[in-house]
């Protein structure tokens, strides 16, 4: 990895380098991977259509990137590790040649039933060894593939299979997550009753729940490999041609297909991997995300096995069988790097230093932290007790639509700054804006985080809806891409990230967007309209409020039971991951006389910031402020 960064001052060179000559900065970069055909035009963009398209003409296989290209020197090198839920079970170790052999016969299992170049395949799948295989399988051939996370229910599944008309869908018969087993076969069963381009269900064999398999329509994946050789040739892709779809909350109820292409997705990630976490042959790294999420598609697959990394997937949770699981992990596997997110460090805070101490954390040597900004009592935490005040923490911002980090410190190299994600990396050109779009200069500012160049991991567009991608990132502020992000650029111009600007909350480092959540608590019968705001929460960063307008109720109708029955309506449209923290029953929602909700006065409720709420007289009903803000929950 010749663009591995090795001191403060090489970034340096290198961000003045990728800003003065973009072109010839990604050219150097890329040109580390093994391409089949070289590319004939680096980069050719612009951001009012948009149309962003890198290595043009290049022709590749991601895989032969991660797996083929290693074979020579690290075949018997461990690729994946894998930690089950259950601590007594046994794990699993994969090489690379191992990996090599299990992908290549799960892209022919593929090819076996009907998947071609370019069909879109939906993954369901717990985090067992054969998720990542699963994905890299599609990629093999060239199929599209959607991975959609285990804890989504059977309605977000087939919107999302409905979406990318996805041909085929490859799950469990369940799941193990802690002390739950989640049947995921059952919920894929639900949501194809409404699924028409679905042709065949692969069905790997993990709790051996029992399952109902349609004949011509399921198949088990035991029996399938079976039948398939380990000879699989790489298909030939273009740089530009898709790699996967990943969904991710918008402001309208309807989750968008974030796209991502081959060639700069690659570059992009592996770069991000090898620099962000200045990563050395033989470390191994833990990322605790689940690969159902941007983080683990970039952060446990393609980016550490494009830098032929040891990467450990682990299926369960934090908490179980004791808080300590985490520290067990590091302790048994020797991780020398460990990534994971604010909230799960607030919630291991929780349970106090005993179960910290009882194992040897000395193997770490970088932290890092991803998926909301973290907090300072939370940052000190990890330092002082998973660090040791040893280990660089790597406070990483990036989102779905970014494909890797795009501010950062590098591990050891840059001086970190708790709450602080500090500087852009190279080929990151970040920029702040007031409300008009004016570019805010200089240091000590805070405005709206907009990126105004092309950088190679970015999103393409969203799937079979390019407008819908233009007026979400591109349409708020011309000639830039925005991220929907506030930021302040402090004195020595670090970046820290305030927060969401627009209707999307932040729960646990899941991006939700309001108004999905309000379409869901809608559909309970009773419900008229609701209103949905975030507020601070202790352990999840934001939690979500919920302001509910119901139908006329009797006089002695149980309200916690219509709380919990509008709980389960949540869990079963979106997901429990989207279920409303407080729920507060009004007779009325602040509007204006257009009938917009002021969400801003609903946030400030639910804050407790009730002695800041601005003029109330224009509203419809300035009354309801007053009955909201008491019965505050």
């Amino acid at each position: 990895m010749n663009f591995q960064l090795k001191t403060f001052a090489e970034y340096e060179e290198a961000y003045q380098k990728s800003v003065s000559d973009p072109e010839a900065f990604w050219a150097e970069v890329a040109s580390e991977f093994k391409w089949r055909k070289p590319w004939t035009k680096t980069l050719q963009w612009n951001f009012d259509e948009p149309n962003v398209k890198w290595f043009q003409g290049g022709k590749l296989n991601i895989t032969e990137n991660c797996l083929d290209r290693h074979l020579e020197t690290r075949a018997d090198q461990p690729a994946i590790i894998w930690e089950p839920n259950d601590p007594h079970e046994s794990g699993v170790t994969l090489t690379y040649r191992m990996l090599h052999d299990q992908v290549c016969r799960m892209a022919n299992v593929l090819k076996r039933n009907g998947v071609a170049k370019g069909d879109r395949v939906c993954i369901y799948l717990p985090m067992v060894p054969e998720l990542a295989i699963a994905v890299l399988a599609c990629a093999r051939i060239g199929a599209v593939h959607s991975v959609v996370f285990g804890g989504f229910s059977a309605q977000s599944i087939a919107d999302r299979i409905n979406d990318a008309k996805c041909r085929l869908v490859i799950t469990a018969d369940g799941a193990y997550r802690g002390n739950k087993e989640i049947p995921l076969k059952s919920v894929v069963d639900d949501a194809l009753i409404g699924c028409p381009s679905v042709e065949r269900v692969v069905v790997m064999t993990r709790t051996r729940t029992p399952v109902a398999m349609l004949k011509g329509r399921d198949v088990w994946m035991e029996q399938e490999l079976k039948q398939v050789t380990a000879d699989c040739p790489a298909e030939e892709m273009d740089a530009e041609d898709m790699l996967f779809i990943l969904y991710t909350s918008g402001s309208t109820g309807k989750p968008k297909g974030v796209v991502h292409t081959c060639g700069g997705y690659m570059v992009y990630a592996a770069y991000t991997f090898a620099n962000v976490f200045q990563y050395k042959p033989g470390q191994v790294h833990f990322c605790t995300a689940d690969i159902g999420w941007i983080t683990g598609h970039s952060y446990i697959v393609y980016g550490p096995l494009a830098c032929g990394a040891t990467t450990l997937l682990f299926e369960g949770v934090p908490t179980w069988p004791d808080a300590g699981r985490f520290w067990e992990i590091v302790d048994k596997h020797k991780v020398n790097i460990l990534y994971t997110a604010p909230t799960a460090i607030r919630s291991l805070m929780s349970f106090g230093l005993e179960p910290v101490q009882k194992h040897d954390l000395s193997s770490l040597e970088v932290l890092g932290s991803v998926g909301e900004p973290i907090n300072a009592e939370a940052w000190h935490w990890y330092d002082d007790n998973i660090g040791k005040n040893r280990c660089p923490i790597v406070d990483t911002w990036w989102q779905t639509e970014n494909g890797g980090i795009l501010i950062s410190p590098l591990a050891g190299l840059t001086k970190t700054k708790p709450t602080y994600a500090t500087l852009p990396l190279p080929g990151v050109q970040p920029v702040l804006v007031d409300e008009n779009g004016t570019v805010i200069e200089g240091n000590g500012v805070s405005g709206n985080l907009c990126i105004k160049f092309p950088w190679p991991g970015m999103l393409r567009t969203t799937y079979g809806d390019h407008e819908r991608c233009r007026q979400t990132y591109f349409s708020t502020y011309p000639g830039m891409y925005f991220t929907g992000d506030g930021c302040l650029r402090d004195e020595d111009g670090y970046y820290r990230i305030t927060g969401r600007v627009d209707d999307v909350l932040n729960v646990s480092g899941h991006r939700i967007g309001t108004a999905e959540v309000e379409n869901a608590i809608n559909m309970h019968t009773g419900v008229v309209e609701s209103a949905v705001v975030g507020y601070p929460h202790d352990i999840k960063g934001q939690g979500i409020y919920a302001y509910v307008i119901t139908e006329a109720l009797p006089a002695d109708h149980d309200a916690d039971l219509t709380k919990r029955d509008i709980l389960a309506t949540v869990t079963r449209v979106i997901g429990p991951i989207a279920k409303p923290d407080k729920i507060q029953f009004v007779t009325g929602l602040p509007k204006t006389r257009s009938g917009k909700i002021m969400r801003r006065i609903l946030r400030k409720i639910a804050e407790g910031d009730v002695n800041n709420l601005g003029d109330t007289t224009t509203l419809l009903d300035p009354a309801v402020v007053d009955e909201i803000k008491a019965g505050a929950v």
